[in-house]
């Protein structure tokens, strides 16, 4: 297709008696430079349905493809510039409510034989309210942009789809972190010597080693004499006495 029709507004509002101009755009030429342009609108009371047939608003009959619009009524007005066509309803009343698409037929005449060579078309959804104030009818109709929402959702399904790997990560970190603060303190109830600390080794010196000692708890060590399970100091001992072993020289020397 070398042309193109949209619609500035998608959705129009407005109240009973009011007066409202639904505006398409159209971008491109036609396909020959000889083909005549028809720009033409259909009606269909329900929003959600395509327009099909030949009715146009206001219930006028659309002809065939190269003669447009025709029996216009009163109130009914329809335009076009060089980059936009309108039709313009004057009170306005709730049978007025539904889908107005509007098109333009590219048509070639051969022969005095139309032919229709591409038809692009957009459509506006025009919702008809009670009227408040029965004495003031001159009121400004706003159209909403149908660009505006489509783009926010798209936007917001991108920033979610980006986010969701981050989210799962710090997820799984924070799981992790938990589980292993558990496994810790676990471990830490079942063994208190792991959250009391490595135990220190005390060194001790050669003459601290042949002296006796006691114990750190105050007891008597089993190598000094007079404690149970140690020899006694006289009478029997483990080892016979009959061969004294003599001591070493260097040793006593020390």
């Amino acid at each position: 297709p070398t042309m193109s029709v949209s619609v500035p507004h998608l959705f129009y509002t407005c109240p009973e008696g009011a007066t409202v101009k639904l505006v398409c755009a159209q971008r491109g030429a036609a396909l020959h430079p000889t083909d005549v342009l028809k720009r033409s609108w259909r009606f269909t009371p329900h929003s959600d349905q395509h327009c099909s047939g030949r009715e146009g608003p206001r219930h006028t009959i659309i002809s065939g493809h190269p003669h447009g619009n025709h029996s216009l009524l009163p109130g009914l007005i329809f335009g076009h510039s060089e980059q936009n066509f309108w039709v313009v309803l004057q009170n306005v009343t709730h049978a007025d409510q539904g889908r107005y698409c509007c098109m333009i037929l590219d048509v070639q005449v051969v022969n005095k034989h139309p032919s229709l060579l591409q038809k692009p078309h957009s459509h506006i959804v025009l919702q008809v309210t009670p009227r408040k104030d029965t004495n003031s009818i001159n009121v400004n109709v706003k159209g909403q942009t149908s660009t505006v929402p489509v783009a926010l959702a798209i936007t917001a399904c991108i920033v979610a789809l980006l986010a969701l790997p981050l989210i799962l990560v710090l997820v799984y970190k924070q799981r992790e972190s938990t589980q292993s603060s558990r496994r810790i303190e676990a471990h830490g109830h079942e063994n208190p010597v792991f959250l009391a600390g490595s135990p220190q080794i005390k060194t001790r010196t050669v003459s601290q080693i042949m002296t006796r000692q006691s114990s750190e708890t105050g007891r008597h060590l089993l190598s000094e004499p007079g404690t149970p399970l140690s020899p006694p100091g006289h009478g029997d001992v483990f080892f016979p006495i009959e061969d004294t072993i003599p001591e070493s020289p260097d040793f006593l020397q020390v």
